[in-house]
């Protein structure tokens, strides 16, 4: 028995050495797999076997990665310093590109993801900043999806998600905001003036060729006066009065 120990000892071993080559991938895993350095394909997911000693693998995640610009300050196209921050989501579509055409894929997405925002920036002035973000969010996920389309990597989608604009300018900008609807207001009450005069001038148009409107408007009048508790007493005095009064006043003068 103690002379086929070793034996036992060996075949023990071999069964450890060959059982440590067992691996096993999520579903959103891709292992890319070296054999003494070379590549030889991706495996998974699910289970599958490396050579011990001889196979080296790298697994790489598949599923959406979220990624964090930090703020970036930057001058606009008009001159005006501000600083931004956006977010991308980036996934790997060919894990063997993400390993060997490029070192550190996240690092490499980040770094260039921030100097386009600031180039993009800098093309723009700061009303197509503020006004124009889906385009600009557009035009970045272009410019970042065709250079990591090497890598194995697809943008997903890119967002700014602040704008932080100097004192001075909110200031400025409020003035200006402030000015134009000063502007809208004054158009308005200007515009709503003319439509007024024009419907007293028909008001006064129509009544000039029915006495009968104007006599039923001053009747109107009165009991519009009347709903309230007044103690004023108006009467009103038909215009023919007045018309007989200046005539008889002009008989009398050419006399």
């Amino acid at each position: 028995m103690q002379a086929n120990l070793p034996y036992i000892v060996t075949i023990f071993v071999i069964l450890a050495v060959a059982a440590s080559g067992i691996r096993i991938a999520q579903e959103y895993q891709r292992a890319v797999v070296f054999r003494l350095g070379r590549f030889i394909g991706i495996k998974g997911p699910g289970i599958y076997y490396l050579i011990p000693l001889i196979d080296r693998q790298q697994k790489v995640d598949t599923r959406t990665t979220t990624v964090n610009l930090e703020q970036q300050e930057t001058i606009t196209k008009d001159s005006v310093t501000i600083k931004v921050n956006a977010v991308l989501w980036f996934r790997i579509v060919d894990a063997s590109k993400s390993i060997l055409e490029v070192a550190n894929y996240g690092q490499a997405v980040y770094q260039f993801s921030v100097t386009a925002l600031r180039n993009i920036i800098g093309q723009h002035s700061l009303d197509e900043v503020l006004k124009g973000r889906e385009e600009i969010n557009r035009t970045l996920q272009e410019i970042v999806d065709s250079t990591t389309e090497p890598w194995g990597i697809k943008i997903g989608m890119v967002e700014m998600k602040d704008v932080e604009i100097p004192e001075s300018m909110q200031r400025a900008m409020a003035r200006e905001a402030e000015a134009i609807r000063e502007k809208r207001a004054r158009i308005v009450k200007a515009e709503a003036e003319l439509e007024a005069s024009i419907k007293l001038t028909q008001g006064a148009k129509q009544m000039e060729e029915s006495p009968i409107a104007l006599e039923l408007r001053r009747m109107q009048m009165l009991s519009e006066i009347g709903i309230d508790n007044n103690t004023t007493t108006i009467v009103l005095i038909p215009s023919e009065f007045f018309q007989a009064a200046t005539g008889i006043a002009k008989m009398a003068s050419e006399r």
